[in-house]
């Protein structure tokens, strides 16, 4: 249980690396803020990279059942960032996506 609890909070560790690096990008490029933004986003981009290093996984499968986590962590960011106000479809899908995510990563397997 301990090895799913460190695994989850590394998804989320990474996912507030990416959307964060990519939402100071973003802000520097669309936005017209600083280049130290986007200077500091690139750098929290490659802490992103490293922290999914981390995960005991395959490569594969670590980045496959990332993208579910990421879709979910996505909705609220905008949500509580950029005011976007998820509707119940996006909330569906993102728990559509969560769950498969899951089942990637956890289900037992016989090794």
């Amino acid at each position: 249980m301990m090895a799913i609890i460190r695994s989850f909070a590394l998804f989320l560790l990474a996912g507030l690396f990416e959307i964060g690096g990519g939402y100071l990008v973003w802000l520097w490029l669309k936005e017209g803020k600083p280049l130290w933004f986007g200077i500091a986003g690139g750098i929290i981009l490659a802490l992103y990279g490293i922290v999914a290093t981390w995960q005991t996984a395959n490569f594969g499968r670590v980045y496959a059942a990332y993208g579910g986590i990421f879709i979910v962590m996505a909705l609220i960011w905008a949500w509580k960032v950029d005011g976007f106000k998820p509707d119940r479809y996006d909330i569906i899908g993102a728990l559509i996506a969560l769950v498969g995510a899951c089942i990637i990563v956890y289900a037992p397997r016989g090794h």
